[in-house]
């Protein structure tokens, strides 16, 4: 397929972007560089510098390169900002999203895979949370992948239109072109290793008092990889006309607490990790894990680092990469 991969030049597309080019497909990656890196692109992969906003260029990027299906990652996703500049969320997230499909419809594309998240849920009653729970987004973020779903469902019901909704938490983990560089960073694996890498800095634990099995917050993490795997498998099965509308989670299982991670991460580096446990963050739920049962059924996808070491032990591997060769 020809595929064009929205947000390709970020953390998660561009590790999409590489298991589409591995498996055969051609690919053009759509990406403003508001959050992504150039040397993120794979050489061979085709690229457009522009913005979903830019009406006339996404729907001259489907017909010039005449795409078969799109896979949508391009988006603000810090759940803070959200809260405090709703407007750039509702603009970036949804108002783009209905740019992409309008050109979609005029240029007969039909078929594509939208990077969701487990935050539309909110503050679920019950763990792990099922794709037939109740959503109830706490913060904007969440609503805003929420309504572009709810805008994907009434696509399908209008015009012969094929989506598959992923909905995950935290994609952590590196390959070995690929990895995490956020400008904040906000991501606990990447702010642990930090710590890891400079004995000055150390590690906020917000609320150690939590009903967990440690005290501290329960979460899910992904492997970039297996999360790259997930959205070429969903593609694939909508090529096959297996699935015409689909929402699937993406989870670990029994999901990690934050002192695991934290002694995953001092385990595999070898070095100390300072440690500040500071107040709860208002809103923060103990436990916040995904089930997969669902998409395991489906599309017999399941993690191949499913390991915590797996997990951090890549992202490390690919920091002193990174970082040996900025010097």
């Amino acid at each position: 397929m020809r595929v064009l991969v929205t947000g390709g030049a970020g953390y998660i597309g561009s590790v999409i972007s590489d298991q589409l080019l591995a498996d055969g497909h051609t690919v053009v990656v759509y990406d403003n560089f508001s959050k992504g890196h150039r040397d993120a692109v794979a050489a061979t992969a085709i690229l457009v510098d522009d913005d979903l906003l830019n009406a006339d260029s996404v729907l001259a990027a489907l017909q010039t390169h005449k795409i078969d299906a799109v896979v949508h990652m391009a988006a603000s996703s810090l759940v803070g900002e959200s809260m405090t500049h709703p407007e750039k969320y509702y603009r970036n997230n949804v108002v783009a999203s209905i740019r992409l499909l309008e050109a979609m419809q005029q240029a007969g594309v039909n078929k594509l895979v939208f990077s969701s998240t487990a935050a539309v849920y909110g503050e679920p009653a019950r763990q792990p949370i099922g794709e037939s729970d109740p959503t109830s987004p706490s913060n904007t973020y969440g609503e805003t992948k929420l309504a572009v779903e709810r805008a994907l469902h009434w696509q399908c019901v209008a015009h012969d239109f094929r989506y598959v909704s992923l909905r995950y938490f935290n994609a952590a983990g590196a390959t070995t072109m690929r990895g995490e560089r956020h400008d904040p960073e906000t991501h606990l694996i990447p702010l642990i290793l930090r710590a890891a890498r400079d004995p000055k800095q150390s590690v906020t634990v917000f609320g150690g008092d939590y009903p967990t099995r440690d005290g501290t917050c329960v979460r899910d993490y992904v492997h970039v990889s297996d999360l790259a795997r997930a959205h070429v498998s969903a593609l694939e099965a909508l090529s096959r006309n297996q699935i015409r509308e689909e929402v699937f989670n993406l989870g670990c299982g029994d999901g990690y607490t934050v002192n695991e991670v934290i002694e995953a991460a001092r385990s595999v580096t070898g070095r100390p990790i300072n440690v500040v446990v500071g107040p709860r963050r208002p809103g923060d739920p103990a436990v916040l894990v995904a089930s997969s049962d669902k998409i395991k059924r489906v599309l017999q996808w399941s993690p191949r680092q499913g390991s915590l070491e797996d997990i951090v032990g890549s992202a490390w591997t690919w920091e002193s990469k990174f970082l040996a060769s900025v010097r």
